[in-house]
Protein backbone atom coordinates (compact mmCIF):
# COMPACT_ATOMS: atom_id res chain seq x y z
CA UNK A 1 0.00 0.00 0.00
CA UNK A 2 0.94 3.49 -1.11
CA UNK A 3 -1.14 5.24 1.76
CA UNK A 4 -3.55 5.15 3.91
CA UNK A 5 -6.09 7.62 2.35
CA UNK A 6 -6.56 8.84 -0.52
CA UNK A 7 -9.59 11.23 -1.61
CA UNK A 8 -11.26 11.48 -4.88
CA UNK A 9 -13.03 14.74 -5.67
CA UNK A 10 -16.04 14.06 -7.89
CA UNK A 11 -17.32 11.06 -8.88
CA UNK A 12 -18.22 11.19 -12.22
CA UNK A 13 -16.32 9.03 -15.05
CA UNK A 14 -12.96 10.69 -14.38
CA UNK A 15 -13.33 10.20 -10.34
CA UNK A 16 -14.62 6.70 -11.13
CA UNK A 17 -11.87 5.65 -12.57
CA UNK A 18 -9.49 7.29 -10.42
CA UNK A 19 -11.13 5.60 -7.20
CA UNK A 20 -10.47 1.78 -9.23
CA UNK A 21 -7.13 2.49 -9.42
CA UNK A 22 -6.48 4.06 -6.10
CA UNK A 23 -8.47 1.31 -4.46
CA UNK A 24 -5.45 -0.88 -5.11
CA UNK A 25 -2.85 1.29 -3.72
CA UNK A 26 -4.47 2.40 -0.57
CA UNK A 27 -6.00 1.35 2.95
CA UNK A 28 -9.01 3.74 1.96
CA UNK A 29 -10.45 5.55 -0.51
CA UNK A 30 -13.26 8.14 -0.21
CA UNK A 31 -15.09 9.82 -3.14
CA UNK A 32 -16.59 13.27 -1.98
CA UNK A 33 -19.72 14.12 -4.94
CA UNK A 34 -21.75 17.09 -4.73
CA UNK A 35 -24.95 15.11 -6.48
CA UNK A 36 -26.96 12.20 -4.66
CA UNK A 37 -26.42 9.88 -7.26
CA UNK A 38 -29.03 7.61 -8.92
CA UNK A 39 -29.21 3.93 -8.55
CA UNK A 40 -29.89 3.12 -12.17
CA UNK A 41 -28.69 5.30 -15.44
CA UNK A 42 -30.47 8.67 -14.93
CA UNK A 43 -29.56 12.25 -15.43
CA UNK A 44 -28.19 14.47 -12.36
CA UNK A 45 -27.82 18.29 -12.24
CA UNK A 46 -23.68 17.81 -12.01
CA UNK A 47 -23.11 15.83 -15.45
CA UNK A 48 -25.44 18.41 -17.69
CA UNK A 49 -23.47 16.94 -20.56
CA UNK A 50 -25.11 13.32 -20.22
CA UNK A 51 -27.69 14.42 -22.02
CA UNK A 52 -25.51 14.83 -25.52
CA UNK A 53 -23.93 12.06 -27.16
CA UNK A 54 -20.58 10.33 -25.90
CA UNK A 55 -18.41 8.08 -27.76
CA UNK A 56 -15.81 6.17 -25.75
CA UNK A 57 -12.93 5.88 -27.96
CA UNK A 58 -11.09 2.59 -28.39
CA UNK A 59 -8.31 3.76 -26.04
CA UNK A 60 -10.79 4.51 -23.28
CA UNK A 61 -12.31 1.39 -23.56
CA UNK A 62 -9.35 -0.34 -23.12
CA UNK A 63 -8.27 2.37 -20.51
CA UNK A 64 -11.52 1.26 -18.18
CA UNK A 65 -11.26 -2.11 -19.06
CA UNK A 66 -8.06 -2.45 -17.28
CA UNK A 67 -8.93 -0.32 -14.08
CA UNK A 68 -12.17 -2.50 -13.93
CA UNK A 69 -11.94 -5.90 -15.85
CA UNK A 70 -15.05 -6.92 -17.37
CA UNK A 71 -16.44 -3.44 -18.21
CA UNK A 72 -17.29 -3.30 -21.61
CA UNK A 73 -19.18 -6.91 -20.74
CA UNK A 74 -21.50 -5.11 -18.39
CA UNK A 75 -21.89 -2.41 -20.54
CA UNK A 76 -23.24 -4.13 -23.64
CA UNK A 77 -25.51 -6.59 -20.98
CA UNK A 78 -27.00 -3.19 -19.35
CA UNK A 79 -27.93 -2.54 -23.56
CA UNK A 80 -24.97 -0.73 -24.67
CA UNK A 81 -24.60 -2.09 -28.29
CA UNK A 82 -21.10 -3.34 -29.85
CA UNK A 83 -20.93 -1.99 -33.54
CA UNK A 84 -18.29 -1.47 -36.37
CA UNK A 85 -19.50 2.06 -37.58
CA UNK A 86 -18.25 1.48 -41.20
CA UNK A 87 -20.88 -1.47 -41.52
CA UNK A 88 -23.44 -0.26 -38.62
CA UNK A 89 -23.61 3.79 -39.94
CA UNK A 90 -24.20 5.44 -42.82
CA UNK A 91 -22.05 8.61 -43.25
CA UNK A 92 -23.13 11.59 -45.49
CA UNK A 93 -19.68 13.11 -46.48
CA UNK A 94 -19.40 16.28 -49.03
CA UNK A 95 -20.40 14.42 -51.51
CA UNK A 96 -23.15 12.12 -50.48
CA UNK A 97 -23.16 8.76 -48.79
CA UNK A 98 -20.23 7.26 -48.03
CA UNK A 99 -20.14 3.52 -49.12
CA UNK A 100 -20.87 0.43 -46.53
CA UNK A 101 -18.22 -1.66 -46.25
CA UNK A 102 -16.11 -3.44 -42.69
CA UNK A 103 -13.35 -1.42 -41.39
CA UNK A 104 -10.83 -2.00 -38.59
CA UNK A 105 -13.04 -0.20 -35.75
CA UNK A 106 -15.66 -1.02 -33.53
CA UNK A 107 -17.66 1.33 -30.72
CA UNK A 108 -19.92 0.67 -27.75
CA UNK A 109 -22.47 2.77 -28.07
CA UNK A 110 -24.55 3.89 -25.20
CA UNK A 111 -25.65 6.94 -23.30
CA UNK A 112 -23.40 8.66 -20.57
CA UNK A 113 -25.77 7.51 -18.23
CA UNK A 114 -25.46 4.47 -18.51
CA UNK A 115 -21.43 4.20 -18.63
CA UNK A 116 -21.69 5.85 -15.49
CA UNK A 117 -23.90 3.34 -14.38
CA UNK A 118 -21.61 0.88 -14.84
CA UNK A 119 -18.98 2.73 -13.35
CA UNK A 120 -20.48 2.82 -10.23
CA UNK A 121 -21.74 -0.73 -9.94
CA UNK A 122 -18.10 -1.06 -10.32
CA UNK A 123 -16.84 0.74 -8.15
CA UNK A 124 -19.58 -0.09 -5.37
CA UNK A 125 -18.72 -3.19 -5.66
CA UNK A 126 -14.99 -2.39 -3.89
CA UNK A 127 -14.71 -2.64 -0.12
CA UNK A 128 -11.60 -0.03 -0.39
CA UNK A 129 -14.17 2.68 -1.85
CA UNK A 130 -16.38 4.53 -0.07
CA UNK A 131 -18.96 7.15 -1.70
CA UNK A 132 -20.07 10.04 0.71
CA UNK A 133 -22.73 12.14 -1.15
CA UNK A 134 -24.35 15.44 -1.38
CA UNK A 135 -21.52 17.17 -0.01
CA UNK A 136 -19.65 20.06 -1.33
CA UNK A 137 -15.67 20.50 -1.37
CA UNK A 138 -15.00 23.76 -0.03
CA UNK A 139 -11.30 23.57 0.06
CA UNK A 140 -7.78 21.76 0.30
CA UNK A 141 -5.60 21.65 3.33
CA UNK A 142 -1.95 22.28 2.84
CA UNK A 143 1.39 23.17 4.02
CA UNK A 144 4.25 24.62 2.51
CA UNK A 145 2.44 26.42 -0.60
CA UNK A 146 4.59 27.21 -3.53
CA UNK A 147 7.86 25.70 -1.88
CA UNK A 148 10.23 22.68 -2.89
CA UNK A 149 8.21 20.82 -0.01
CA UNK A 150 4.78 22.22 -0.56
CA UNK A 151 2.41 19.66 -0.28
CA UNK A 152 -1.24 19.04 -0.18
CA UNK A 153 -2.46 16.93 2.88
CA UNK A 154 -5.99 16.43 2.55
CA UNK A 155 -9.49 18.74 2.39
CA UNK A 156 -12.26 20.55 3.36
CA UNK A 157 -16.20 19.97 2.67
CA UNK A 158 -19.32 21.23 4.33
CA UNK A 159 -22.05 17.78 4.43
CA UNK A 160 -24.94 20.11 5.69
CA UNK A 161 -24.47 22.38 8.11
CA UNK A 162 -21.11 20.40 9.22
CA UNK A 163 -18.01 22.01 8.06
CA UNK A 164 -15.83 18.44 7.72
CA UNK A 165 -11.86 18.79 7.82
CA UNK A 166 -10.28 15.17 6.12
CA UNK A 167 -6.67 14.57 6.01
CA UNK A 168 -5.13 12.47 2.70
CA UNK A 169 -2.33 11.13 1.52
CA UNK A 170 -3.42 11.99 -1.79
CA UNK A 171 -6.02 13.98 -3.08
CA UNK A 172 -7.35 13.86 -6.82
CA UNK A 173 -8.97 16.69 -8.34
CA UNK A 174 -12.02 15.36 -10.94
CA UNK A 175 -14.15 18.27 -10.41
CA UNK A 176 -14.90 19.04 -14.07
CA UNK A 177 -13.93 22.69 -15.75
CA UNK A 178 -15.64 24.38 -13.14
CA UNK A 179 -12.84 23.43 -10.36
CA UNK A 180 -11.43 25.84 -8.08
CA UNK A 181 -8.43 23.67 -7.16
CA UNK A 182 -6.20 26.19 -8.70
CA UNK A 183 -7.40 28.86 -7.09
CA UNK A 184 -7.39 27.24 -3.40
CA UNK A 185 -3.83 26.49 -4.59
CA UNK A 186 -2.90 30.00 -5.57
CA UNK A 187 -5.04 31.10 -2.18
CA UNK A 188 -2.31 28.51 -0.19
CA UNK A 189 0.92 30.25 -2.13
CA UNK A 190 1.30 28.08 -5.11
CA UNK A 191 1.13 30.51 -8.71
CA UNK A 192 -1.43 29.86 -10.83
CA UNK A 193 -1.18 27.31 -13.80
CA UNK A 194 -0.43 28.96 -17.13
CA UNK A 195 -3.74 28.06 -19.09
CA UNK A 196 -3.43 26.94 -22.86
CA UNK A 197 -7.11 28.29 -23.79
CA UNK A 198 -9.34 27.89 -27.60
CA UNK A 199 -13.06 28.31 -27.76
CA UNK A 200 -13.94 28.13 -31.57
CA UNK A 201 -17.59 28.73 -30.55
CA UNK A 202 -18.91 25.24 -31.15
CA UNK A 203 -22.11 24.84 -29.95
CA UNK A 204 -24.81 22.11 -30.07
CA UNK A 205 -28.90 21.12 -29.68
CA UNK A 206 -29.68 17.27 -28.59
CA UNK A 207 -32.62 15.77 -27.99
CA UNK A 208 -33.84 12.43 -27.34
CA UNK A 209 -36.27 10.11 -29.00
CA UNK A 210 -37.82 6.65 -29.04
CA UNK A 211 -37.33 4.44 -31.47
CA UNK A 212 -40.39 2.97 -33.78
CA UNK A 213 -40.89 -0.78 -32.51
CA UNK A 214 -38.46 -2.59 -34.78
CA UNK A 215 -41.67 -4.11 -37.05
CA UNK A 216 -42.19 -0.62 -37.70
CA UNK A 217 -39.33 0.48 -38.94
CA UNK A 218 -38.69 1.16 -42.92
CA UNK A 219 -36.73 -1.17 -44.27
CA UNK A 220 -34.16 1.35 -45.24
CA UNK A 221 -33.26 1.41 -42.04
CA UNK A 222 -29.91 -1.08 -41.68
CA UNK A 223 -28.45 1.55 -40.13
CA UNK A 224 -28.29 2.21 -36.49
CA UNK A 225 -26.23 5.23 -36.33
CA UNK A 226 -26.92 8.05 -38.94
CA UNK A 227 -23.97 11.28 -39.44
CA UNK A 228 -24.15 14.53 -41.41
CA UNK A 229 -20.82 16.31 -41.68
CA UNK A 230 -21.20 19.80 -43.13
CA UNK A 231 -21.16 20.58 -46.74
CA UNK A 232 -18.49 23.77 -45.91
CA UNK A 233 -17.80 25.29 -43.38
CA UNK A 234 -19.07 28.47 -43.15
CA UNK A 235 -23.20 28.50 -44.36
CA UNK A 236 -23.24 29.11 -47.72
CA UNK A 237 -24.66 30.97 -50.59
CA UNK A 238 -28.23 32.63 -49.61
CA UNK A 239 -29.99 29.97 -51.02
CA UNK A 240 -28.49 27.66 -49.01
CA UNK A 241 -29.75 26.62 -45.09
CA UNK A 242 -27.56 26.88 -42.73
CA UNK A 243 -28.53 23.90 -41.48
CA UNK A 244 -26.27 22.02 -44.53
CA UNK A 245 -22.94 23.67 -42.34
CA UNK A 246 -24.35 21.52 -39.29
CA UNK A 247 -22.20 18.52 -38.37
CA UNK A 248 -25.49 15.97 -37.08
CA UNK A 249 -25.91 12.44 -35.48
CA UNK A 250 -28.28 10.15 -35.13
CA UNK A 251 -26.85 8.10 -32.60
CA UNK A 252 -27.92 5.07 -31.37
CA UNK A 253 -28.37 4.23 -27.38
CA UNK A 254 -29.55 1.23 -25.33
CA UNK A 255 -33.71 0.41 -24.91
CA UNK A 256 -33.88 1.44 -28.37
CA UNK A 257 -33.45 5.08 -28.42
CA UNK A 258 -31.27 7.85 -30.02
CA UNK A 259 -30.26 10.99 -29.44
CA UNK A 260 -30.45 13.19 -32.54
CA UNK A 261 -27.62 16.35 -32.16
CA UNK A 262 -26.43 19.07 -34.31
CA UNK A 263 -23.94 21.28 -34.30
CA UNK A 264 -21.35 23.67 -35.13
CA UNK A 265 -18.88 26.33 -35.16
CA UNK A 266 -19.99 29.95 -34.69
CA UNK A 267 -23.92 29.23 -35.61
CA UNK A 268 -26.33 29.94 -33.14
CA UNK A 269 -28.50 26.51 -32.55
CA UNK A 270 -31.81 25.41 -31.98
CA UNK A 271 -32.78 25.88 -28.50
CA UNK A 272 -36.85 25.57 -28.35
CA UNK A 273 -38.45 22.11 -29.45
CA UNK A 274 -40.43 24.22 -33.00
CA UNK A 275 -37.25 25.53 -34.14
CA UNK A 276 -35.11 22.39 -33.49
CA UNK A 277 -38.09 19.87 -35.91
CA UNK A 278 -37.61 22.71 -38.60
CA UNK A 279 -33.86 22.44 -38.39
CA UNK A 280 -33.68 18.75 -38.39
CA UNK A 281 -35.98 19.07 -41.80
CA UNK A 282 -33.27 21.48 -43.41
CA UNK A 283 -30.49 19.10 -42.59
CA UNK A 284 -29.09 18.14 -45.90
CA UNK A 285 -29.61 14.78 -46.26
CA UNK A 286 -32.97 14.02 -46.18
CA UNK A 287 -33.36 10.72 -44.52
CA UNK A 288 -31.69 12.54 -41.06
CA UNK A 289 -35.23 14.69 -41.31
CA UNK A 290 -37.29 11.31 -42.03
CA UNK A 291 -35.67 9.29 -39.63
CA UNK A 292 -36.09 11.89 -36.59
CA UNK A 293 -40.02 12.27 -37.28
CA UNK A 294 -40.49 8.61 -37.55
CA UNK A 295 -39.42 8.89 -33.90
CA UNK A 296 -40.90 9.85 -31.05
CA UNK A 297 -39.28 12.11 -29.12
CA UNK A 298 -39.15 12.37 -25.34
CA UNK A 299 -37.28 15.37 -24.16
CA UNK A 300 -37.21 18.56 -24.25
CA UNK A 301 -34.25 20.04 -26.17
CA UNK A 302 -30.95 20.89 -24.59
CA UNK A 303 -27.59 22.96 -25.27
CA UNK A 304 -24.40 22.37 -23.29
CA UNK A 305 -22.88 24.75 -21.41
CA UNK A 306 -19.11 25.63 -21.86
CA UNK A 307 -17.39 23.76 -25.20
CA UNK A 308 -13.98 25.65 -25.54
CA UNK A 309 -10.71 24.25 -25.38
CA UNK A 310 -8.85 24.44 -21.77
CA UNK A 311 -5.48 22.96 -20.56
CA UNK A 312 -4.03 23.99 -17.18
CA UNK A 313 -0.16 23.31 -17.27
CA UNK A 314 0.75 22.32 -14.01
CA UNK A 315 3.86 20.74 -15.83
CA UNK A 316 5.06 24.35 -16.21
CA UNK A 317 5.30 24.90 -12.40
CA UNK A 318 8.90 25.27 -10.91
CA UNK A 319 7.42 23.86 -7.97
CA UNK A 320 4.30 21.57 -8.73
CA UNK A 321 2.11 20.67 -5.57
CA UNK A 322 2.92 17.28 -3.74
CA UNK A 323 -0.14 15.09 -2.82
CA UNK A 324 -2.67 16.14 -5.72
CA UNK A 325 -3.21 14.79 -9.18
CA UNK A 326 -5.65 16.58 -11.42
CA UNK A 327 -6.92 14.77 -14.07
CA UNK A 328 -10.36 14.85 -16.74
CA UNK A 329 -11.60 18.24 -17.10
CA UNK A 330 -10.30 19.41 -14.28
CA UNK A 331 -6.85 19.84 -16.07
CA UNK A 332 -7.58 19.49 -19.42
CA UNK A 333 -10.70 19.92 -21.24
CA UNK A 334 -11.67 19.43 -24.96
CA UNK A 335 -14.26 20.77 -27.21
CA UNK A 336 -16.62 18.37 -26.88
CA UNK A 337 -17.22 17.27 -30.86
CA UNK A 338 -14.13 15.32 -30.24
CA UNK A 339 -15.64 12.89 -28.26
CA UNK A 340 -12.31 12.65 -26.29
CA UNK A 341 -12.80 14.02 -22.85
CA UNK A 342 -13.93 10.41 -21.07
CA UNK A 343 -11.13 8.23 -23.03
CA UNK A 344 -8.17 11.15 -21.64
CA UNK A 345 -9.52 10.88 -18.37
CA UNK A 346 -9.53 6.62 -18.04
CA UNK A 347 -5.69 7.26 -19.85
CA UNK A 348 -4.56 9.78 -17.13
CA UNK A 349 -6.15 7.02 -14.37
CA UNK A 350 -4.36 4.49 -16.09
CA UNK A 351 -1.35 6.82 -16.00
CA UNK A 352 -1.41 6.99 -12.51
CA UNK A 353 -1.99 2.91 -11.89
CA UNK A 354 1.49 2.64 -13.92
CA UNK A 355 3.15 5.12 -11.54
CA UNK A 356 1.95 3.51 -8.24
CA UNK A 357 2.83 0.04 -9.42
CA UNK A 358 6.10 1.42 -10.25
CA UNK A 359 7.13 3.71 -7.44
CA UNK A 360 6.64 3.22 -3.58
CA UNK A 361 7.07 6.40 -2.53
CA UNK A 362 4.52 9.80 -2.98
CA UNK A 363 7.84 12.59 -3.61
CA UNK A 364 8.45 14.97 -5.82
CA UNK A 365 9.92 12.47 -8.45
CA UNK A 366 6.54 10.72 -8.27
CA UNK A 367 4.69 13.82 -8.92
CA UNK A 368 6.97 15.70 -11.38
CA UNK A 369 6.96 11.76 -13.73
CA UNK A 370 3.05 11.81 -13.56
CA UNK A 371 3.02 15.47 -15.10
CA UNK A 372 5.72 14.77 -17.57
CA UNK A 373 3.93 11.56 -18.44
CA UNK A 374 0.02 13.10 -18.48
CA UNK A 375 1.49 16.26 -20.28
CA UNK A 376 2.66 13.72 -23.29
CA UNK A 377 -0.64 11.70 -23.06
CA UNK A 378 -3.04 14.72 -23.49
CA UNK A 379 -0.51 16.36 -26.09
CA UNK A 380 -2.22 13.68 -28.58
CA UNK A 381 -5.71 14.86 -28.30
CA UNK A 382 -5.32 18.67 -27.70
CA UNK A 383 -3.14 18.40 -31.35
CA UNK A 384 -6.18 17.14 -32.94
CA UNK A 385 -8.89 19.52 -31.33
CA UNK A 386 -6.31 22.40 -32.49
CA UNK A 387 -5.85 21.33 -36.07
CA UNK A 388 -9.52 22.06 -36.44
CA UNK A 389 -10.52 24.54 -33.73
CA UNK A 390 -7.58 26.71 -34.92
CA UNK A 391 -8.93 27.15 -38.31
CA UNK A 392 -11.69 30.09 -37.58
CA UNK A 393 -11.84 33.58 -37.44
CA UNK A 394 -13.88 34.01 -34.50
CA UNK A 395 -12.08 31.27 -32.43
CA UNK A 396 -10.83 32.97 -29.12
CA UNK A 397 -7.66 31.80 -26.33
CA UNK A 398 -4.01 32.25 -26.55
CA UNK A 399 -3.71 29.37 -28.74
CA UNK A 400 -5.14 31.56 -31.89
CA UNK A 401 -2.89 31.55 -34.69
CA UNK A 402 -1.57 33.80 -37.26
CA UNK A 403 -4.60 34.56 -40.02
CA UNK A 404 -2.27 33.05 -42.79
CA UNK A 405 -2.28 29.79 -40.88
CA UNK A 406 -6.08 30.10 -40.16
CA UNK A 407 -6.16 30.47 -43.67
CA UNK A 408 -4.17 27.20 -44.60
CA UNK A 409 -6.35 25.12 -41.92
CA UNK A 410 -9.65 26.30 -43.38
CA UNK A 411 -8.57 25.58 -46.99
CA UNK A 412 -6.79 22.09 -46.47
CA UNK A 413 -8.36 20.77 -43.36
CA UNK A 414 -11.86 19.40 -44.80
CA UNK A 415 -9.83 18.46 -47.95
CA UNK A 416 -7.41 16.31 -46.90
CA UNK A 417 -10.05 14.87 -44.14
CA UNK A 418 -11.86 14.00 -46.98
CA UNK A 419 -9.00 12.54 -49.11
CA UNK A 420 -8.29 10.35 -46.20
CA UNK A 421 -12.01 9.20 -46.00
CA UNK A 422 -11.83 8.22 -49.79
CA UNK A 423 -8.76 6.35 -49.79
CA UNK A 424 -10.08 4.37 -46.54
CA UNK A 425 -12.12 2.68 -48.74
CA UNK A 426 -9.65 0.89 -50.77
CA UNK A 427 -6.45 1.57 -48.52
CA UNK A 428 -6.48 -0.73 -45.07
CA UNK A 429 -3.75 0.95 -44.33
CA UNK A 430 -4.97 4.70 -44.28
CA UNK A 431 -7.90 3.33 -42.97
CA UNK A 432 -6.29 1.77 -39.61
CA UNK A 433 -4.13 4.59 -39.31
CA UNK A 434 -6.94 7.14 -38.98
CA UNK A 435 -8.95 4.71 -37.01
CA UNK A 436 -5.77 4.92 -34.87
CA UNK A 437 -5.29 8.50 -34.56
CA UNK A 438 -9.00 8.83 -34.30
CA UNK A 439 -9.62 6.51 -30.83
CA UNK A 440 -6.12 8.55 -29.81
CA UNK A 441 -3.90 5.30 -30.17
CA UNK A 442 -1.63 7.18 -32.45
CA UNK A 443 -0.60 11.54 -32.67
CA UNK A 444 -1.72 13.27 -35.59
CA UNK A 445 1.94 14.20 -35.74
CA UNK A 446 2.61 10.36 -36.15
CA UNK A 447 0.45 10.16 -39.21
CA UNK A 448 1.36 13.68 -40.60
CA UNK A 449 4.63 12.22 -40.87
CA UNK A 450 4.02 8.03 -41.95
CA UNK A 451 5.21 8.04 -45.75
CA UNK A 452 3.20 5.02 -46.27
CA UNK A 453 -0.02 7.28 -45.09
CA UNK A 454 0.67 9.90 -47.66
CA UNK A 455 1.77 6.99 -50.40
CA UNK A 456 -1.35 5.81 -50.00
CA UNK A 457 -3.25 9.16 -50.55
CA UNK A 458 -1.42 10.02 -53.40
CA UNK A 459 -1.75 6.56 -54.95
CA UNK A 460 -5.79 6.65 -54.42
CA UNK A 461 -6.19 10.21 -56.09
CA UNK A 462 -4.15 9.57 -59.07
CA UNK A 463 -6.05 6.18 -59.45
CA UNK A 464 -9.45 8.40 -59.02
CA UNK A 465 -8.36 10.42 -61.63
CA UNK A 466 -7.54 7.49 -63.98
CA UNK A 467 -11.03 6.05 -63.40
CA UNK A 468 -9.55 2.91 -61.81
CA UNK A 469 -10.57 2.66 -58.18
CA UNK A 470 -13.18 0.14 -57.11
CA UNK A 471 -15.40 0.79 -54.57
CA UNK A 472 -17.94 3.80 -55.57
CA UNK A 473 -18.75 7.10 -53.18
CA UNK A 474 -20.76 9.93 -53.50
CA UNK A 475 -24.89 8.46 -53.10
CA UNK A 476 -27.17 10.85 -53.86
CA UNK A 477 -28.02 12.54 -50.04
CA UNK A 478 -31.23 13.31 -51.32
CA UNK A 479 -31.88 9.47 -51.42
CA UNK A 480 -32.06 6.87 -48.27
CA UNK A 481 -28.43 5.53 -47.71
CA UNK A 482 -27.52 2.35 -50.14
CA UNK A 483 -27.39 -0.47 -47.80
CA UNK A 484 -24.99 -2.65 -50.41
CA UNK A 485 -22.23 -4.04 -48.51
CA UNK A 486 -18.58 -2.98 -50.65
CA UNK A 487 -16.57 -4.94 -48.51
CA UNK A 488 -15.33 -7.19 -51.53
CA UNK A 489 -16.13 -4.99 -54.40
CA UNK A 490 -16.09 -6.01 -57.77
CA UNK A 491 -13.38 -4.75 -60.22
CA UNK A 492 -13.85 -1.08 -61.58
CA UNK A 493 -14.82 -2.29 -65.19
CA UNK A 494 -17.76 -3.89 -63.40
CA UNK A 495 -19.38 -1.17 -61.67
CA UNK A 496 -23.25 -0.85 -61.63
CA UNK A 497 -24.50 2.02 -63.94
CA UNK A 498 -25.36 5.56 -62.63
CA UNK A 499 -28.71 4.96 -62.37
CA UNK A 500 -28.27 2.91 -59.10
CA UNK A 501 -27.93 6.30 -57.20
CA UNK A 502 -24.13 7.40 -57.83
CA UNK A 503 -24.43 11.09 -58.08
CA UNK A 504 -22.45 11.99 -61.58
CA UNK A 505 -19.47 13.59 -61.43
Amino acid sequence: MRGQRAVVLGGSVAGLCAAGVLARHFTEVIVLERDRLPPGAQHRRGVPQSKHPHFLLNSGRRAIGDIFPGFEERLIAAGGMHLMPSMDAAYCESDGWAPRKTGSMTMVYSSRVLIERVLRDHVRALSAIEIREGVTVTGLRTRGGGTAHGRVEGVEYRSGEESVQLSADLVVDALGRGSAVAEWLCAAGWPTPPEKTLDAKVTYTSRWYDLPPADRRPLSWWWKHLVVTPVQDTPGPRDQPEEHAFLSNFFPIEQDRAIVCMGSWGIRMPREIASFESAVDRVRATAFGQATRACTPTSEVHLPRATGNKWRRFDLLGQPPLGLVCIGDSICAFNPFYAQGMSSAARSALLLADLLQERDDLDIAFFRTFLDRQKKSLDVPWMLAMARDQAYDFATGSEVVAAWRRKLAARFSWPVFNAITATSREDAYVERTFAQVFNLDKSLRQMATDPRFWFGIVRYKVRQRLGRTVVPGGFDDQKDPPGTDFSDPTPAGARPPAATGLVDH
